[in-house]
């Protein structure tokens, strides 16, 4: 296993050199998810929330919270990110809304963070304008499926 890169000998907490690092494409793909009732999931699609479009607002807000990840967390590096998508495709037969976020660019560390950070504001976005009508909605399942690029190369979350 390897060692935690966020700490050093002697286990302080430290943002991690990547200077030296070579400049490589790096791209990372998240998911979560958000499970809801029927009549809540019937009023996001219809548009007939009073809020406005749902799935138009959780998609800025999460490419948003991509671009603000190193605000958020302590040890991450801000980035030049060169492309965030966040699709929201809603599934009547399980109840969810199914959100997958792409980070892109081309620099010295990956974009996980920025693409999980993406998928999970999301997520909360519409928690957050449909806890009036559905205050049991769970956001779940959030998880990087794939990530390309740098040192360790590609990997893809087992199926």
């Amino acid at each position: 296993m390897s060692r935690l890169t966020h700490l050093d000998d002697q286990g302080n907490a430290n943002m991690v050199d990547v200077s030296e690092k070579q400049v490589t494409f790096r791209e990372a793909i998240a998911y979560a998810e958000v499970e809801m009732l029927p009549e809540t999931l019937q009023l996001i699609t219809e548009g007939g929330h009073k809020k406005g479009d749902v799935l138009a607002v959780a998609r800025i807000a999460g490419i948003q919270a991509a671009k603000r990840t190193s605000e958020l967390i302590p040890l991450c590096h801000p980035l030049m990110l060169s492309k965030v998508s966040v699709d929201l495709e809603p599934n009547a037969e399980r109840n969810v809304i199914e959100i997958t976020a792409v980070c892109k660019l081309a620099g010295q560390t990956g974009v996980e963070m920025e693409a999980l950070t993406a998928a999970s504001v999301a997520g909360l976005t519409i928690y957050d304008m449909c806890k009036a009508v559905d205050k049991g909605m769970v956001i779940s399942s959030v998880k990087l499926l794939e990530k390309k690029g740098g040192k360790s190369g590609h990997w893809k979350v087992e199926k």
